[in-house]
């Protein structure tokens, strides 16, 4: 057994909620040799863990939380985070002081701030640890995992987040991890309405999908401007205009009435054609169009 090995053989951990991502966060814990205590309410869910060794099922979250040094959550969101921590069979009852619960859930900024003003009380500490990508990297151990902490804390613990990150990014002080987050997902589930509606557009243009996929991949829509044009512009203090936002407001107008004509809704169209048209108004017209964000700061400001 490797000296990692052996430190982690001693530690005890409890981990709770085990759906696709948990589960194999879990496992790949157990798999360092770390004790782990598992528990979901799904009892289904924990078929998998009866013949890995260092496994204890656990009958609730409060028996998960004997003797454990760390307590993972990995859960649906802040209402079943709160009824693990503090309910009826909650962890709190078990954990010791000093205990350092790592909440990796997606849930509200607002909530998490709570936790741990009540954890503080009870001497037990709470970092944010939200993860992204997929499934799959999660079983490779592959994740990207954002941790809201200080550097003490990261540096105790990324052995543990080791076991199932490949990429850790200290975002700042807790709670700040759960924002980039919900950031993170916003940009996402919003770039989701943005590709069907798109892909709606050139469908009811009368545009073959296969080419219309394959174009839009190799262009800066398809490859995302917070890879290619915002890096280099806006945000390296360049607004001098490539593309201005005047005929940012032409293009956009054009697939707007273009939608129109083929019954296609473009609902973040017609938002986006009401922000470009601010743009002159507001002095911006003809900066590059990825002053959209100094517009949208400006905007911002006057409310």
């Amino acid at each position: 057994m490797s000296e990692q090995m052996r430190r982690k053989s001693k530690i005890k951990a409890g981990f709770i909620g085990l759906g696709t991502m948990g589960s194999a966060m879990a496992q790949n814990l157990l798999r360092s040799g770390m004790e782990v205590a598992v528990f979901d309410s799904d009892v289904d869910k924990l078929e998998d863990f009866w013949s890995i060794p260092n496994c204890r099922i656990a009958s609730s979250p409060m028996d998960a939380a004997i003797d454990a040094d760390y307590f993972f959550t990995m859960l649906p969101d802040s209402e079943v985070v709160e009824e693990v921590l503090f309910g009826e069979n909650g962890a709190v009852l078990k954990l010791r002081e000093k205990a350092l619960i790592i909440e990796m859930s997606t849930g509200s900024p607002v909530a998490f701030q709570d936790f741990r003003k009540r954890l503080h009380q009870q001497h037990i500490r709470i970092i944010d640890a939200p993860v992204g990508r997929t499934p799959g990297h999660a079983k490779r151990g592959d994740l990207l995992v954002l941790v809201g902490a200080d550097e003490e804390t990261l540096d105790e613990i990324r052995p543990l987040l080791e076991c199932f990150g490949k990429d850790i990014v200290l975002v700042g002080p807790p709670g700040h991890a759960i924002r980039l987050k919900i950031v993170n997902n916003y940009m996402s589930m919003v770039g989701m309405v943005l590709t069907a509606e798109t892909l709606l557009l050139a469908k009811k243009a009368g545009i073959d999908r296969d080419i219309a996929v394959k174009v839009l991949q190799s262009t800066t829509a398809g490859k995302g401007q917070i890879n290619v044009n915002f890096p280099r512009k806006v945000l390296a203090g360049d607004i001098s205009p490539d593309f201005p936002l005047s005929l940012g407001l032409k293009d956009i107008s054009l697939a707007v009435e273009l939608a129109k004509a083929e019954g296609a809704p473009l609902f973040l169209g017609g938002a986006a054609r009401e922000l470009f048209a601010l743009a002159k108004p507001w002095g911006r017209s003809q900066q590059d169009c990825t002053a959209m964000l100094l517009l949208l700061e400006d905007l911002a400001r006057s409310s």
